[in-house]
This record gives C-alpha cells, sequence and structure tokens, in this order.
C-alpha cells in the first residue's frame, strides 16, 4: 500500500485521540472507512500507533514506571515490599486475565464480533455504565489502597474490552469507580495498566510484520510520531481535568456516537 499523508496523519490522530479516552478507538476507525472508502489501514500502520501510543504513555509515566520496576526487584531480591512494588504486582494482577482470555477467543472476536452493530451497541450501553459508575461512585480510594481483589475485578473489566466498542480505557476506569477509586487515580491506574496490554498487542503485531515482504518504514515513523504526540497531549489533558469535568462529557460524547452509528451504519 502506498504512503497517502493524509490518511496517515488522520487515522494516527485519531488513533492517539482516543486511545486513551474511554470512548472507542474501534467506534472512530469506522467512521473514515465507511464515510471516505479507505480500505483497511494495514498492519505496517496498526503497528506505527501501536508503538507511538506505548510510546507516549512510558514517556508521560517515565518515572512512575521506573519506580514500580524498580520496587519490584527490591521485593523479589530483598523481600521488602513497598508501594511501588504493590502497585506493580497489582498492575501484573489485572493483567493476566486479558491475556488469558485474549488468547482463547481472540480468533472469535475477530470473525464475528467487529460488526457495526457490536461496535454501535456497547459504545452506547459501555458509556451509560460508565455514567453510572461515575455518578454513584464516593471516589474515596487512591492508588495506595489498590489490594489484588480490586486488581482482579479491574482485570476481569478488562476483558470486555475484547469486544471492538467497549473501550479498555473506559471499561477499566468504570471498574475502578465502582470500587470506590477516585477518578483521577482511577485514570492513573487504567493508563498504567495499558502499557503490559499494548506493549504485548505490538510485539505480536511486528512479529507478523516481519514474515511481510516488504515493509513501509516511512509509513511506520510518521504514524508513530504522530499518534505518539496525539496521545500524550491527550493523557496530560485528561489527567489535568478529570477531576473537575468528570465522565460526563464523554458519556455524553459515546451516546451520540453510538446513535450516529445505529443510524447511519447500522
Amino acid at each position: 500500500m502506498d504512503f497517502d499523508v493524509i490518511r496517515a496523519t488522520f487515522l494516527a490522530f485519531i488513533q492517539g485521540l482516543t486511545e486513551f479516552l474511554p470512548i472507542s478507538s474501534s467506534a472512530h476507525l469506522i467512521l473514515p472507512s465507511a464515510l471516505l472508502g479507505w480500505e483497511d489501514q494495514g498492519l505496517a500502520f496498526d503497528v506505527a500507533v501501536h508503538l507511538g501510543t506505548l510510546s507516549a504513555v512510558l514517556v508521560y509515566f517515565r518515572r512512575d514506571v521506573a519506580n514500580i520496576i524498580r520496587g519490584c526487584v527490591v521485593h523479589l531480591f530483598t523481600g521488602r515490599e513497598s508501594g511501588d512494588s504493590a502497585l506493580g504486582w497489582q498492575l501484573l494482577i489485572a493483567t493476566i486475565p486479558v491475556i488469558i482470555v485474549g488468547f482463547l477467543v481472540k480468533d472469535y472476536v475477530d470473525e464475528y464480533l467487529r460488526e457495526t452493530v457490536v461496535i454501535a451497541f456497547t459504545t452506547t450501553f459501555f458509556g451509560l455504565v460508565l455514567w453510572w459508575a461515575d455518578r454513584h461512585s464516593d471516589g474515596h480510594r487512591d492508588l495506595a489502597s489498590i489490594n489484588w481483589k480490586t486488581a482482579v475485578i479491574i482485570g476481569l473489566a478488562q476483558v470486555l474490552a475484547l469486544v471492538p466498542g467497549t473501550s479498555r480505557s473506559g471499561i477499566t476506569m468504570t471498574a475502578a469507580l465502582f470500587c470506590r477509586m477516585d477518578r483521577h487515580s482511577s485514570s492513573r491506574f487504567s493508563f498504567l495498566l495499558s502499557i503490559p496490554v499494548i506493549a504485548g498487542a505490538a510485539l505480536l503485531l511486528v512479529l507478523d510484520l516481519l514474515e511481510q515482504p516488504y515493509t513501509n518504514w516511512l509509513e511506520i515513523g510518521y504514524g508513530m510520531v504522530v499518534a505518539g504526540a496525539v496521545a500524550y497531549a491527550c493523557i496530560h489533558f485528561f489527567l489535568q481535568t478529570i477531576n473537575r469535568l468528570g465522565f460526563m462529557p464523554f458519556v455524553i460524547y459515546r451516546l451520540m456516537l453510538g446513535g450516529i452509528l445505529f443510524l447511519f451504519f447500522v
């Protein structure tokens, strides 16, 4: 596939913007394809945007990641536990369910659930669930209060994100709110939890890409930079404003998007 800079810019921008907002990237990638007749962006571009968004979250949370790794290493070799090591183990616990279930159902999801009607329904339904969680959570817990039970609940919720339109960030933030975590802590845990998930997906895509006879490295590099820059800005803006704005703007947006998908594409 030839490198189309306009198309690549648009899709990388959309992916970077929607990867970490609780609004579902799957739903947004349907619209340009349906409206403009664009074909699938291809494996190389998938690799680019995954690496871009992974780079963004790693750079933004570089101190947290370094402290978590250091804390876990110290805990393993000395037995001395810290808040950073505890958070690292909770992130690991929350990651395990999606790895297991994703391995078992990936082919089924690809064949049966990547339909517009499914994405329209999940975009709408889980938007309402996010609204309910945000409205009824007392939000008194922070990252330091996360225990293994909370990690398991959030990890099981993340499995639902295998269904297109659910939104990985949206469903994990929703689960955290139901566990009485505050908005900012829910969001930070969701973003940190995205690191192993995106890294795993990117690794699998890279392995597939290496088997291709031709790779457009210019497209990969460009898509990675655009998606990474947009994702970084998105994370920063979201964390700076979520306590003040709440999740209601994203709920309204999801309901509008779901309505558009139902009205015009189902």
